[in-house]
């Protein structure tokens, strides 16, 4: 399995390779452009951002695990997912970000600000993942070409952010939509007219953001180039986005709570089996909360079940994402 991987430097800028100095600002599109090209055998391409207390090594570890319980799930279920065919073909971009610091409350905060920072203010991060993304959407595979891999758009993308990669991803896809109109959430809303790329799903595990981040920090993802759903899992055994995000922040977090006040209604399901369909109307919604708290349980210490999003049950609502999105 191949994991291309993108790093970037405690402001969110970009490096060439991982220690490597830091890439022009100039040269952005060029050197994405020549180290991220999709390849033509790949059906869909999906951008991974991982969250707090990741080694860089425990990150490519993480990418690899979720895509290959994608393809344990397609191999043994694959009647699940009529709209993927015979052939599902994911290739997986890789966002590594500093994320490590001390376990308790001091070191929650410092990463917390980090993420915040890399993509507002100084950081960086919003501008070189947007960029990134409109580099995937340039290279897509031609649909004319290539029929069976892509839809009319190209090859199909798909975002998946775990704890504070979830914030980084959120702000990228902010900056992506700049000051254009118009709302382009839901699989059933016409596509998107004039955009620079479009991304048909978001899944954000155990997001540590407030309850009310989208009604209050990332209130451009109502027009952001988002053809398909946001979604984001939260278990009350995840400690950190329950006890030391209301400790840091007043609130507990979308990882623990799940998605609070928002621009448009949420809708609220449980987390299914590997062997239990998602049907359409189950996902096609602006905002889904998903209550994977019979499914994230493992984890002991300071973070409790934060981390334990690496699941069939979790490759499962990725596939259907993927699914749906056709």
């Amino acid at each position: 399995m191949t994991i291309r991987t993108v790093d970037l430097d405690d402001t969110g800028w970009l490096l060439d390779g991982e220690g490597g100095a830091p890439v022009p600002a100039g040269r952005l599109d060029e050197h994405f452009a020549r180290v991220l090209a999709p390849p033509a055998w790949a059906s869909d391409i999906v951008v991974y951002v991982h969250g707090w207390q990741t080694s860089p090594a425990s990150a490519v570890r993480a990418a690899e695990r979720l895509m290959e319980l994608a393809e344990a799930q397609y191999t043994a279920r694959r009647a699940l997912y009529p709209a993927l065919g015979a052939r599902f073909a994911p290739w997986t971009v890789l966002v590594r970000w500093p994320s490590r610091s001390g376990p308790l409350l001091g070191g929650y905060r410092r990463i917390r600000d980090r993420a915040h920072a890399l993509s507002t203010g100084e950081g960086h991060a919003a501008r070189v993942i947007g960029q990134l993304l409109g580099a995937l959407d340039d290279g897509r595979a031609d649909p004319a070409a290539a029929p069976v891999l892509a839809n009319r758009d190209g090859q199909y993308l798909h975002l998946v952010g775990h704890s504070f990669g979830c914030r980084v991803l959120c702000e990228a896809v902010q900056w992506a939509a700049g000051d254009r109109p118009g709302r382009t959430l839901g699989w059933s809303r016409p596509g998107p007219a004039g955009r620079p790329f479009t991304v048909d799903s978001m899944l954000l595990l155990q997001m540590a953001a407030p309850r009310d981040a989208f009604d209050t920090v990332f209130t451009a993802l109502a027009r952001a180039p988002l053809r398909g759903p946001v979604v984001a899992t939260y278990a009350e055994r995840d400690r950190a986005t329950g006890l030391w995000h209301r400790i840091a922040e007043k609130q507990r977090g979308i990882g623990g709570a799940g998605i609070g006040p928002a621009p448009e209604p949420v809708s609220a399901i449980r987390m299914r089996p590997p062997g239990d369909a998602y049907p359409k109307e189950a996902l096609d919604h602006w905002f889904v909360s998903v209550d994977a708290g019979a499914v994230f349980v493992a984890g002991r210490g300071p973070a409790g079940s934060h981390s334990d999003h690496l699941r069939p049950e979790t490759a499962h609502l990725l596939l259907s994402l993927a699914d749906h999105s056709r």
